[in-house]
C-alpha cells in the first residue's frame, strides 16, 4: 500500500510521521541521541496525536524509535538532560515549557481515544517511558531496558512515574524508583509495565507490515502485533521479590538503608552500594512523591510532579540545584561524582522534603489545571 509521509509536521526531521491505511506511526528520529526528547519533538508528537485523535480515517496509532546499523535499539532514552543543565543556568524559560508539554503529552496518551502501541525495542528510560507506559500495547523485544533511572542525575522518577510505578505490586514501585534497577522484557511484563514480547528478529518484519501492509481496522493492526508475539523470557523478580518487600516497605529512606546494610547476601548490599550513589535528598523526595502518587490519579499526580519539578530547578536556583549537579557530574564534566547537598541521608530534614510538594501556583493558575 501506499504509505503518506507528514512533512509539513516535524520541521526538525526529528520526528517522522506516516500514515498506512487507517494507522499513524510516528518514528523518534534523533538515534544518535539514543531518540531522547526534546521540546521540539514533543511539541511535533502532541500535535500529531491531536490531528489523529478528530482523524476518522485514523484508527490506531504506533509509536517506535529509529535505529542505527549496527548500534544497540533505543526506543528512547528519556529527556534531552544536558538541554535541562544548559537552559537551567541560562534561566531559560523553555525548560518550564519543556516539562509543562511533556507532562501533558503524557496525559494524552494515556488518555488517547484510539488504540496506541508502542515498540519498546532496546532503551527505554525516563521520559521513553512516560510516552509508552500509557500505551493500550506495549511490545517488548528481549533487547528491552525499562528504567526510572532519575534519582542518578538528582531528579525524580516523573512523566507519571509516581503513577505508574505506584501501581506495580507491593513495594516494588519504591525500589524502581530509588534505585533505577533496569528490567529486562520478563520482569516489565511480570510487573506490569509491558504487554508482550516479540523476538526482535521479527521486529523489522513487524514494522514493515505496519508500514507497508494491508491495515483496515485498529484490530486487523493489533494481529499484526500479536501474530508475532512469542512467550516472554522467564521473569527473575521472584528471586528478589521477598528482599524488595522487607528492605522497601521501611517508613523512609534511611529505614530502607539500614535494613540493606543489615542483610548478610549480595543482593541487598549491591543495592545499598547503588543507593549510596544517589542523592540523599532526592532519594526522599522521590520516595515520598510514589507513596503519595498510590492515592492520586494520573492527572493529580502530573500537577504533583509538575510542582515537584519547578521546585527541583528553582528552589536552588542554576549549579546550586541537585538536578543540575547530577547532570554535570554524568553527562557534562562526566567526573561521575556528583557532590549532593546533603551528602547523609541523616541530614535531609523533612521541612526539606516538605518543600518539593508546595506548588508555586493556585488550582486555578496551575499550568495542568485542566488535566481530567
Amino acid at each position: 500500500m501506499n504509505v503518506a509521509v507528514i512533512p509539513e509536521l516535524c520541521a526538525e526531521g526529528q520526528i517522522l510521521a506516516e500514515v498506512n491505511g487507517c494507522v499513524g506511526l510516528i518514528t523518534l528520529n534523533r538515534a544518535t541521541a539514543l531518540n531522547a526528547l526534546s521540546l521540539a519533538m514533543i511539541r511535533d508528537i502532541t500535535t500529531l496525536l491531536n490531528a489523529w485523535k478528530h482523524d476518522a480515517a485514523i484508527q490506531a496509532v504506533v509509536l517506535l524509535g529509529a535505529g542505527r546499523e549496527g548500534k544497540p535499539a533505543a526506543f528512547c532514552a528519556g529527556g534531552d538532560i544536558r538541554f535541562f543543565h544548559q537552559a537551567a543556568l541560562a534561566g531559560d524559560s523553555a525548560l518550564d515549557d519543556f516539562f509543562t508539554e511533556e507532562y501533558r503529552l503524557n496525559h494524552l496518551i494515556h488518555n488517547y481515544p484510539k488504540p496506541t502501541l508502542a515498540l519498546m525495542d532496546g532503551v527505554v528510560m525516563g521520559g521513553g517511558m512516560g510516552i509508552s507506559q500509557g500505551a493500550k500495547l506495549r511490545v517488548l523485544t528481549e533487547h528491552s531496558k525499562l528504567a526510572m533511572p532519575e534519582t542518578n542525575i538528582g531528579l525524580f522518577p516523573d512523566v507519571g512515574g509516581g503513577h505508574f510505578l505506584g501501581q506495580c505490586p507491593g513495594h516494588v514501585g519504591e525500589w524502581l524508583a530509588l534505585t533505577g534497577q533496569v528490567l529486562g522484557a520478563g520482569d516489565a511484563i511480570a510487573l506490569n509495565l509491558g504487554d508482550v514480547f516479540v523476538r526482535s528478529e521479527h521486529l523489522p518484519c513487524l514494522i514493515e507490515a505496519l508500514r507497508h501492509g494491508e491495515q483496515t481496522s485498529a484490530e486487523h493492526v493489533v494481529a499484526t502485533v500479536m501474530e508475532r508475539a512469542d512467550l516472554a523470557p522467564v521473569s527473575h523478580f521472584a528471586d528478589q521479590c521477598d528482599s524488595v518487600s522487607r528492605h522497601f516497605s521501611q517508613p523512609d529512606v534511611a529505614g530502607i538503608m539500614a535494613s540493606l546494610a543489615a542483610a548478610p547476601d549480595a543482593w541487598s548490599q549491591e543495592t545499598l552500594a547503588a543507593l549510596r550513589k544517589r542523592s540523599p535528598l532526592m532519594m526522599a523526595v522521590t520516595l515520598e512523591q510514589v507513596r503519595r502518587a498510590r492515592r492520586m490519579s494520573l492527572a493529580e499526580d502530573l500537577r504533583m510532579e509538575r510542582d515537584m519539578v519547578h521546585a527541583c530547578f528553582h528552589l536552588r536556583p542554576g549549579a546550586a540545584s541537585e538536578t543540575v549537579e547530577g547532570v554535570r557530574a554524568l553527562a557534562v564534566d562526566k567526573d561521575h561524582a556528583p557532590r549532593w547537598n546533603p551528602a547523609r541521608i541523616e541530614d535531609v530534614t523533612p521541612e526539606m522534603v516538605q518543600a518539593f510538594f508546595k506548588s508555586p501556583w493556585t488550582a486555578q493558575t496551575h499550568p495542568l489545571r485542566d488535566l481530567a
